[in-house]
């Protein structure tokens, strides 16, 4: 099953192809016996996996990590344990399987009680807070002589409950007296120790305060802990309360009778829930985000604020004609107000491009009217005025509407035509949506751009009369308004083909560790991208501007695309064709930035669901957890489920709370140093 469709664990991933894990493999064993190779404890944990990479590492964390996969317990891991592993971790439990793994020391499917007490051992919570493996707990589960073999299934049930007896074993250890009662630092002490992998830094950081000074009972203490264990709960009754609505507050009265329906969550709970909000917020009410800084989600959204939320549809599987077409239109209009900002922003540049690449510097010219875009742009401030700068406009905004609707709707389209169901989309088909969008644009633009172009070099004729749009397109008719469409297309195909494949994975290089884009990296992708797709079609763009704009007595004129090609490098030569290439990249190049930022942030803030895609980056799909002791960046090496390792390893200490020592004095182990000998 497609990891897309499920994005809520590693559960769902592909398995890897056996001859790729392979060679993964053999990049990283570094032991060999009797020709076959193996990777011992440090191969696989900390050059593979990437874990206990300081120098003083602690050995024996290692070794336990390794054992996971090493089902012999021989010390070395062979390719069919390390791809046995690979296919553990694709599986629905893998959390729960892999734990069970680091327990069943012996490797022979349950874990004895000296299995289980060696592990809980090694725990850094367990030098913390020593928990004793005589009591009652153990011995419900082990049997009175602590002979007991534990099975998987059973061991599930086991780590569930061990991690809750603890936290009583803590109160009990705090409270000799057994009054039922333990003082606010204590309660903080434990709660830092034993509970750290359910604590926000917020949450942390105001333990005692929330007691407001008062002694913890037991039940106030389990009631806590339970809390926290159900966060993802709470969130769900506080949409079913909001009914979906992020950003409504709630009363306490409000979500109590909301959480009726749900028997796990008690009135203690909730009191407890707004004594930490309160601490937090100092507000009667609680929001969305706030139980989010409780505890953040695994699997977050970042929370955008929206002046809209309209939900057109309950499923994509509803999606009618008439919503898709309601969908056009939104796209239709967050496109043109878009492009409308982009084409505002930089059309003084776009003016003095324009003019730039009509000046001719052939032998039949006299002197050139600009020596470069700064004095072009000095010139038409001191003869036309600032308004100047702006001619031509009207049209271009008129223009900009269904192009960028056209554009991005047929970009989309093809795209999602070749997109797989695993979200993967081939390169080339990437490069043949954008250019299906700069071909389709052409019916529109060209019309509009021979206006435009000749509104913007009407100010260069002294004296000349005003000039206006509609007197432009009496003159040209309709046949005239696709003057140049040749050289239109040999400049928007490539352009397009070019920019759309740069600004999608520009874009998601930006993308910070959990796939959203912050407004400033939408703005630095746009821009980038039009760098490249800019200056290398700027040939064409001399061209069509050639063709489109009117010739004045004395200067050269043209037929079409090949006649303005062959005149202009004869009496120009080829540099006349990267004429006001700085002026197109400085207009180009910020004008998709802010057209595209725009464009998406618009569909942030008036966010209709419409069943179809939206634009990636806006949302948060990949895990986060909530505390992990490691920075581990990811390694293109861990294919198919290996990309869970990592993950997972992280999610037994940040859901069980098993942490282990991260520091320590490494020894050598046989296995390491016979390793070392044979390499």
């Amino acid at each position: 099953m497609p990891l897309k469709k499920a994005p809520s664990g590693p559960s769902f991933l592909k398995r890897a192809n056996t001859d790729k894990l392979r060679e993964v493999f053999l990049k990283y064993a570094s032991y060999q016996k009797n020709d076959e190779h193996f990777m011992t404890s440090e191969d696989f944990v900390r050059k593979f996996l990437g874990l206990f990479t300081d120098v003083a590492f602690n050995d024996e964390s290692v070794r336990l990590l390794a054992g996971i996969a090493d089902t012999s317990k021989d010390g070395l891991i062979s390719f069919s344990e390390f791809q046995a592993f690979e296919g553990l971790l694709c599986t629905p439990d893998a959390l729960y399987k892999t734990a069970f793994q680091l327990f069943d020391r012996q490797g022979n499917g349950t874990v004895s009680y000296a299995d289980f007490a060696d592990v809980v051992q090694k725990t850094e919570l367990h030098s913390k807070i020593p928990f004793s493996l005589d009591s009652p707990f153990i011995k419900r589960y082990f049997g009175e002589k602590k002979q007991r073999l534990i099975n998987y299934a059973e061991f599930t049930q086991l780590l569930h409950d061990f991690h809750e007896e603890y936290a009583m074993e803590a109160f009990r250890s705090k409270d000799p007296a057994g009054s039922g009662y333990i003082s606010p630092l204590d309660f903080q002490d434990i709660m830092v120790k034993v509970k750290r992998h359910l604590l926000t830094a917020d949450v942390k950081d105001n333990l005692v305060a929330v007691t407001e000074g008062h002694k913890v009972s037991f039940p106030y203490f389990m009631a806590f802990t339970s809390l926290l264990n159900n966060m993802e709960l709470i969130k769900r009754i506080y949409l079913h309360a909001t009914q979906g609505n992020r950003t409504e507050p709630v009363t306490k009265d409000e979500l109590l009778f909301a959480a009726q329906t749900m028997s796990q969550i008690t009135p203690l709970e909730i009191d407890i829930l707004f004594q930490l909000t309160g601490a937090l917020q100092q507000s009667g009410r609680i929001v969305y985000s706030d139980l989010s800084i409780i505890a953040p989600e695994h699997y977050t959204k970042h929370i955008t604020t929206r002046l809209a939320e309209i939900k057109a549809v309950e499923s994509p599987a509803d999606r009618s004609a008439f919503i898709q077409i309601l969908e056009s239109t939104y796209r239709f209009t967050l496109g043109s107000l878009a492009g409308a900002v982009g084409a505002t922003v930089v059309y003084p540049i776009d003016l003095v491009k324009t003019r730039m690449q009509n000046q001719r510097t052939g032998s039949f010219i006299g002197e050139v009217a600009y020596r470069n875009s700064w004095d072009c742009f000095k010139k038409v401030i001191r003869h036309e005025g600032v308004l100047g700068l702006y001619r031509g406009l009207l049209p271009q905004l008129m223009g900009v509407a269904p192009e960028k609707a056209i554009k991005l709707t047929v970009n989309d389209l093809v795209r999602d035509k070749f997109t797989d169901k695993q979200g993967v989309i081939p390169r080339w088909a990437e490069v043949l949506a954008g250019a299906c969008a700069g071909g389709s644009q052409v019916v529109f633009t060209n019309p509009l751009e021979i206006v435009k172009i000749r509104l913007q070099v009407a100010g260069e004729i002294a004296g000349g009369g005003k000039v206006r749009a509609l007197s432009v397109v009496r003159e040209l008719g309709l046949f005239g308004l696709y003057k140049g469409a040749r050289a239109c297309l040999l400049r928007d195909v490539p352009f397009s083909a070019i920019y759309f494949p740069t600004y999608a994975h520009t874009k998601a290089l930006f993308a910070d560790e959990d796939g959203y884009n912050h407004p400033l990296t939408l703005l630095a992708a746009g821009a980038i991208a039009g760098v490249p797709a800019a200056s290398l079609v700027t040939p064409a763009d001399v061209i069509k501007t050639r063709l489109q704009v009117v010739a004045r007595s004395g200067q050269t004129t043209y037929t079409g695309v090949w006649d303005a090609t062959k005149k202009i490098m004869a009496e120009e030569g080829p540099r006349a064709f990267w004429k006001g290439t700085a002026a197109r990249v400085f207009r180009s190049s910020p004008q998709f930035g802010v057209t595209l930022v725009t464009y998406e942030l618009l569909q942030r803030l008036f966010y209709v669901d419409f069943g179809g895609s939206h634009p990636t980056g806006s949302e948060v799909h990949k895990p986060k957890p909530i505390d992990t002791a490691s920075n581990v960046r990811i390694n293109p090496d861990h294919i198919g489920g290996y990309r869970a390792a990592v993950p997972l390893l992280n999610g037994i200490e940040s859901k069980f709370g098993l942490f282990l020592p991260r520091f320590g004095f490494s020894q050598q182990t046989p296995a390491s140093g016979a390793s070392k000998s044979s390499s």
